[in-house]
C-alpha cells in the first residue's frame, strides 16, 4: 500500500513538473514572439522612414501638374474603370513582347525569309576571300579599312608586297564585311509584313472611332477617355517591336542614317509610353498609323530590288514610296497631327507640362523627317537623270562608302590589280600636269623677270 502512495505521489509530481515547463515554454515563446514582434516593427519603421526620406530627395515624377491639365486630378481619371484607363505598369508588358519579337524574327528570317528570296531571285554575289596575311589582318581589324597612302607605304615595307597587292587585298578584305542580299532581304521581309500587319490591324481598329474623322474629338472630354482593349493592344504591339528594334541594333545592318535610326526609336519609344500614360492615346494611334502607312511601301522597293529581273516593279514602287513618304511626313503630319496636338487642344485645356513634352517628341519626329526627306529628294533626283544605282538611305552601309562597280567579285578579283594600277596612273598623271604646268608657269615667270632686268639695264 505503500509502494502505490509513492508511486501515485511520483506521478502527480511529473505531471506537475511538465505543466510548470509546458507553462515555462508557452512565457518564453510569447517573451521572444514580443521581441520579434518589436524588431519587425522597428525595421519596417525604418524602412519607411528611410524610404520618406529619399522619396523627398527625389522629384515627385507621378505629380498631377506634370501629367494632366490644370483643374483635373488623378481622382477624376480614377472614375473609369480600371480595364478603360491606361495605367504605368500596363507599360511592363512591352518588354516581354519585345523579347517575342526578337525570337518571332529568328524564326521568320531562318524558316520563311529563305524561300521568299528564292522566288524573287535573291541572290549573294560571288565573294573572293582575301589571302591569308596576320600583318594586314591585324591592321584592317585594329587600325583601319581603308589605309592612307602613308600607311599603304609602311605595309608594303612590312609585309613585302607591291602597292597593288596591299589595296586588292583590302578591298576584297571589304567586300566580304559586306552584308549579303539575303541577309538585307529578310530584314527587309520582316518589317514588311510587320508594318503591314500594324496597319490594317490599326484601320480596323479606328475607321469606326469618331477621332478618326474629327480630329476634334482627340481632346472631348480628355484626359477622362475610356480605352478600347483594341487600342491597348496596338499601342503594346508597336511599342514591343520598336523595342525589338532596339535589342537588335548590335547585330542589325548599320547604315548612313544608323544615328538618325537610334534617335528614331527612342524617340517613339518615349512618344508612345507617355502618351499611353497620359492618355493621348487618341492622337498617338493616329501618329503610328501614319507612319506606317509609307514604311510599307519603303520595305517592299527594297525586296524587289535585291531581287533580280523586278527592275520596273522597284522603280514604281520607289516612286510611290517618295510620294506618300513626302505627303505624309511632311504635309499631313505637320498640318493634321502637330497641328491636333499643338493648337487644337488649347480648346479643351491650358497648356501643361505634359503637352510641352509630347509637342517636342513630335518636333522631333519631324526634324527625322526633314533629313529623310532630303535623302529621298536626292534619289528622286537621280532617279530622274537616269543615275540611281543604290539606296542612298538604306543600302549603304555606314563604315564602308566605296565607289567600286560590283558586277562580280571574281572578275574584280581578276581585274583589281588593273584598276588600281590605272587610278594609281590617273593619280600621276595629274600630278605630273600639275608639275608640269607649275613649271611652265615659273619658266614664264623667270622670263618676264629677265626681260625686265635686261630693259632696266638697256636704259
Amino acid at each position: 500500500m505503500m509502494e502505490y502512495k509513492e508511486t501515485k505521489l511520483d506521478i502527480l509530481v511529473t505531471y506537475c513538473q511538465r505543466r510548470v515547463k509546458h507553462c515555462m515554454f508557452i512565457i518564453e515563446y510569447n517573451f521572444w514572439w514580443n521581441i520579434r514582434e518589436s524588431n519587425e516593427m522597428r525595421s519596417v519603421h525604418h524602412f519607411h522612414r528611410a524610404a520618406d526620406s529619399r522619396m523627398d530627395l527625389l522629384p515627385d515624377v507621378w505629380r498631377q501638374d506634370y501629367w494632366l491639365p490644370p483643374g483635373v486630378t488623378w481622382s477624376d481619371v480614377e472614375q473609369l474603370a480600371d480595364s478603360d484607363r491606361p495605367r504605368p505598369h500596363d507599360l511592363l508588358i512591352a518588354l516581354p513582347l519585345a523579347l517575342g519579337f526578337v525570337a518571332l524574327r529568328y524564326v521568320f528570317e531562318r524558316f520563311f525569309a529563305p524561300p521568299m528570296g528564292r522566288c524573287l531571285g535573291v541572290k549573294n554575289r560571288l565573294q573572293v576571300t582575301a589571302a591569308p596575311s596576320p600583318q594586314l589582318e591585324s591592321f584592317y581589324t585594329q587600325r583601319s579599312r581603308q589605309p592612307t597612302q602613308s600607311e599603304i607605304v609602311r605595309l608594303m615595307l612590312l609585309c613585302g608586297k607591291t602597292q597593288r597587292q596591299i589595296e586588292t587585298w583590302f578591298r576584297l578584305r571589304r567586300n566580304q564585311d559586306r552584308p549579303s542580299f539575303t541577309k538585307k532581304f529578310a530584314e527587309a521581309a520582316w518589317r514588311f509584313f510587320f508594318y503591314l500587319t500594324a496597319f490594317m490591324a490599326g484601320l480596323a481598329c479606328l475607321i469606326d472611332s469618331p477621332w478618326f474623322w474629327d480630329r476634334r474629338e482627340c481632346w472631348q472630354q480628355y484626359p477622362v477617355q475610356p480605352m478600347e482593349r483594341a487600342h491597348y493592344w496596338y499601342y503594346m504591339l508597336e511599342l514591343g517591336f520598336y523595342g525589338s528594334l532596339l535589342l537588335r541594333i548590335p547585330v542589325d545592318i548599320k547604315r548612313k542614317d544608323f544615328k538618325e535610326q537610334v534617335i528614331h526609336h527612342l524617340a517613339t519609344i518615349f512618344l508612345l509610353s507617355f502618351s499611353y500614360c497620359a492618355n493621348y492615346i487618341r492622337i498617338g494611334t493616329l501618329v503610328m498609323l501614319l507612319h506606317d502607312s509609307s514604311d510599307i511601301l519603303l520595305e517592299s522597293a527594297k525586296m524587289f530590288n535585291y531581287g533580280t529581273g523586278w527592275r520596273k516593279t522597284c522603280d514604281t514602287l520607289f516612286v510611290v514610296f517618295a510620294v506618300a513618304f513626302l505627303v505624309t511626313r511632311l504635309v499631313i503630319f505637320p498640318s493634321k497631327i502637330i497641328h491636333t496636338s499643338l493648337v487644337l487642344s488649347m480648346e479643351e485645356f491650358e497648356p501643361f507640362a505634359g503637352y510641352y513634352f509630347f509637342n517636342i517628341l513630335l518636333m522631333v519626329l519631324q526634324a527625322l523627317h526633314i533629313f529623310w526627306a532630303g535623302l529621298i529628294i536626292r534619289m528622286v533626283y537621280k532617279f530622274l537623270k537616269g543615275k540611281l544605282e543604290k539606296d542612298e538611305r538604306s543600302d549603304e552601309e555606314s563604315e564602308v562608302e566605296e565607289e567600286e562597280d560590283d558586277k562580280g567579285e571574281e572578275e574584280n578579283a581578276d581585274r583589281g590589280g588593273d584598276y588600281c594600277w590605272k587610278r594609281s596612273k590617273d593619280k600621276m598623271n595629274s600630278k605630273l600636269s600639275m608639275l608640269t604646268n607649275s613649271c611652265v608657269l615659273n619658266n614664264l615667270t623667270n622670263h618676264r623677270a629677265s626681260v625686265a632686268d635686261k630693259m632696266r639695264k638697256a636704259q
